[in-house]
């Protein structure tokens, strides 16, 4: 098993926000979380990597990756493995990239970060190779491009090139789609699929949009309110959910021609 989490809470000072979630994750698989704002999504895989923000804790629970209860961790082996072989796709990667810097410059730097021995020039292949591998055409001319310059899909392929430089065994993806146009989504969706395949990497993707959970995701887990409400196999949830509101997260698919698209 790749990553274990068992009995996961989350407090924020003396608050329990989010409680009792159970994930099991072998390599190549995809797993959704799903479910309205505010319903713990991001603060789980935030927990999970190490990064929850102010004086959030995990106050409850293991997360075992590769073996390793990784709440153990000190700061150091946080850095040694952040990046390396756990890393996440942002929101909108656009925002992680300081605006006055080129991209090059900043991808160069993130890789020689996380292995010193780099040189420049092999950081800069490195680079060039992924930004090709994620089908960003020039990548000479993207890399000496301000993040400005790109569009947004663009840019979220800038993302995930950064996010899986180092081939890390998984990828938590934050809202990834969800300040792109539709087309460029599906554009996302399926490639972040590919990058399963390429590198049998496991994911775990935040999405309030039980459509894309369900195109790419071998399982799924739907949160209302800091608690799993459902969670097993795609085909499961999606085919014969038990909960109220899961069933009103697939009638919150549209439905085109008498057909939902889900």
């Amino acid at each position: 098993m790749l990553l274990e989490v068992k009995d996961l809470e989350i407090s924020y000072g003396k608050k329990v926000v989010v409680a009792g979630v159970n994930i099991e994750l072998e390599k190549g698989e995809i797993l959704s979380i799903v479910g309205e704002s505010g319903s713990g999504k991001t603060t789980v895989i935030r927990a999970i990597m190490g990064c929850l923000p102010g004086a959030g804790r995990v106050s409850g629970g293991t997360v075992i990756f590769d073996g390793k209860d990784v709440l153990q961790n000190t700061r150091d082996q946080w850095r040694d493995i952040s990046g390396k072989q756990i890393s996440i796709i942002f929101q909108d990667s656009g925002s992680m990239i300081n605006p006055i810097r080129r991209i090059g410059d900043q991808f160069i730097d993130y890789i020689r970060a996380h292995a010193p021995e780099k040189s420049e020039d092999e950081a800069y292949k490195m680079a060039t190779d992924m930004l090709t591998n994620v089908r960003l055409p020039n990548p000479d001319t993207v890399m000496n491009s301000y993040p400005f310059e790109l569009s947004g899909g663009m840019r979220q392929r800038v993302g995930i090139a950064m996010a899986i430089v180092f081939s890390p065994k998984i990828i938590m993806a934050d809202e990834p789609t969800s300040a792109l146009d539709v087309t460029i989504q599906v554009q996302i969706v399926r490639q972040i699929v590919d990058v399963r395949d390429q590198y049998n990497v496991a994911v775990i993707i935040v999405t309030h949009n039980l459509g894309v959970a369900s195109y790419m995701s071998n399982k799924i887990m739907v949160m209302k309110g800091g608690r799993v409400v459902e969670g097993g196999k795609r085909e499961d949830v999606i085919g014969n959910p038990k909960d109220d509101h899961t069933k009103q997260l697939l009638r919150a698919v549209p439905v085109i021609g008498a057909e939902r698209y889900i």
